[in-house]
């Protein structure tokens, strides 16, 4: 009898558990339905005061170290140089931030950046832009250039920071800048072009595999993966490796005409303190001492884009962000097995 018991209550419990992963689940489909016209809405812009984040991180530390006394004679002395600080409107510094991939993704961000900023900016403001990239494919390379180029073209003063490094593609966007600034063991430099194609013509044959590629055009193709390469299509490839590097070399000339660029087209890469007696960068500096600098002069905005999320999205971030501190908080062993 007990037995039977326990029988109908876990039959019971299944299926009450199923109903209500069931509800979760039709609730859930609702809300992304739902909230579907929301997903398309543009990222919300979301602008940084980071003179108000300096201040507060300095604010912060000096309210440990001074006893009450200090601390509150210290408050009323920023307080009596708040009233007594000119209302002349400062300067703005306008920062933004690129972390390249191969394929530049991070453009799309920075093309609405730079709208935005373009909008509003006059020419006693100034753009930072702290830059991280070993450079990827030459389009996409050549966007986020000529993005930052509408800068320069509307007479604005363009700071580029490389904090870690600009090779290839990054340094292909980083010689735009006015001004280039880089941290001593920043990577900069790599002003060469690169191509290569595997091929699998030899393994197909031996397969009794064969691939027909048919174009129109004396040069539609060079290489190609599956085909058989000949003389001519490598010469081809490389005839057009040189040009592309000589489409580098005329940038980087055009953007920094005190450079020596025939010197430095080598395809090698050289850390900041080296980079900066090439001529390569203006100043061995860090990004965030430059901003220290302009922190009294000037009005600092961080600009960046808060995506928005579909609920979806949100549960999956919350369920693979828990998963990953598990994760990470496992003991080696486990994790290496």
């Amino acid at each position: 009898m007990m037995m039977e018991f326990w029988q109908a209550y876990a039959l019971f419990f299944a299926k009450g558990l199923t109903a209500v992963v069931l509800l979760i689940v039709l609730v859930a489909a609702v809300v992304a339905l739902k909230g579907g016209d929301d997903d398309d809405e543009e990222n919300k812009l979301k602008i940084t005061s980071l003179n108000d984040t300096f201040i507060n991180w300095r604010e912060q530390l000096y309210a440990q170290m001074l006893d009450k006394k200090a601390w509150k004679a210290r408050e009323k002395a920023l307080k009596k140089a708040e009233k007594a600080q000119d209302e002349t409107e400062k300067p703005r510094l306008f920062v933004l931030d690129f972390d390249g991939d191969v394929e530049a993704s991070a453009v799309a961000d920075l093309r609405e950046h730079i709208s935005t900023i373009l909008q509003v900016a006059e020419k006693t403001d100034k753009v930072l832009l702290r830059l991280e990239s070993g450079g990827g494919f030459v389009h996409s390379y050549g966007l986020a250039a000529s993005e930052l180029v509408r800068l320069r073209a509307k007479e604005l003063s363009l700071v580029v920071a490389v904090d870690k490094i600009a090779a290839s593609g990054g340094y292909m966007m980083a010689c735009v800048g006015t001004e280039i600034i880089a941290a001593p063991f920043a990577v900069i430099g790599s002003v060469g072009v690169i191509g290569a194609v595997p091929n699998f013509h030899e393994l197909l044959s031996r397969n009794y595999i064969q691939y027909e590629q048919h174009t129109a055009g004396e040069h539609k193709r060079s290489l190609t993966v599956f085909g058989k390469n000949t003389d001519e299509d490598r010469a081809q490839f490389k005839k057009e490796l040189a040009e592309t590097h000589e489409l580098f070399k005329n940038h980087i000339a055009a953007m920094r005409p005190q450079l020596d660029v025939e010197a430095i087209a080598t395809g090698e890469t050289w850390y900041g303190s080296q980079a900066l007696a090439k001529g390569l960068i203006d100043r061995v500096q860090v990004s965030d001492d430059y901003l220290l600098e302009h922190i009294d002069s000037h009005q600092i905005w961080q600009i960046s884009y808060e995506a928005n999320e579909s609920f979806i999205e949100r549960i999956k971030g919350h369920i693979f962000g828990q998963w990953g501190r598990a994760q990470a908080s496992a003991p080696l062993k486990s994790r290496f097995r």
